[in-house]
């Protein structure tokens, strides 16, 4: 199974939204954070998190993985 977008997509989402994160220190720099991040996400809708994004039929991983692509939620790094 292929994860839509790809971890680089969404590495990229989370980098460039990030404040102070540039090439040389950005907030996310391996698949770990990103499946880290998703997972506690997921574990949040699981609880009763509304998502935010249109979630009709969809688990709540593939919820937390579209709303960190469409920039609802972020990673923060480790300052914030």
């Amino acid at each position: 199974m292929m994860l839509h977008p790809s971890y680089t997509d969404l590495m990229e989402v989370v980098n460039s939204q990030a404040e102070g994160a540039d090439g040389d220190n950005p907030v996310v720099s391996s698949r770990y954070s990103i499946v880290m991040a998703t997972a506690k996400r997921a574990r949040q809708i699981i609880d009763g998190d509304e998502p935010m994004v249109h979630a009709k039929g969809k688990k709540p991983l593939s919820i937390a993985v579209e709303e960190l692509a469409k920039s609802r939620i972020r990673i923060l790094g480790d300052e914030e």
